[in-house]
């Protein structure tokens, strides 16, 4: 089974639009397609860019959904412990899923943003879309 590193953007964009281009790869994580890795770091992340007022107020996001996502993670996930910092991406932020996906021993890093997608691959480890990912899925299945 495939272990891949989601970016907050891909998480909050399947949660928010559940019927968007997204929303498939939340699905497939609750089927257990795959599974993700994640840090305590990145879960607070999750949380606080759902908790903004203008997410919340655009896109109706309401506690039970916040709690949903986080036990979606917590039942297909694996926690990872991160003892080495990177520093290479544009936005340090990010630094933190690559971290994940090194400490981890990912077989995907997967987000929108391209300051990671730049990076492809990263130690090794694909810096992927989530198109990609759900093609991957999508092969996996054959």
């Amino acid at each position: 089974m495939m272990r891949v590193v989601l970016d907050t953007n891909v998480l909050v964009g399947g949660l928010i639009r559940p019927n968007g281009r997204l929303g498939p790869i939340l699905r497939r994580l609750r089927d257990g397609d795959y599974t993700i890795l994640y840090a305590a770091s990145s879960l607070e992340e999750l949380v606080s860019v759902l908790m903004r007022p203008r997410i919340r107020d655009k896109y109706g996001v309401t506690d039970g959904d916040i709690e949903a996502v986080l036990a979606l993670i917590l039942v297909r996930g694996e926690v990872v412990s991160v003892e080495r910092r990177i520093a290479a991406c544009r936005d340090p932020k990010d630094d933190l899923f690559l971290e994940i996906g090194v400490a981890g021993h990912a077989d995907a890093i997967v987000s929108g943003d391209r300051d990671l997608l730049v990076l492809h691959p990263f130690e090794g480890i694909p810096v992927i879309t989530p198109a990609e990912l759900l093609q991957c899925l999508d092969q996996a299945d054959e």
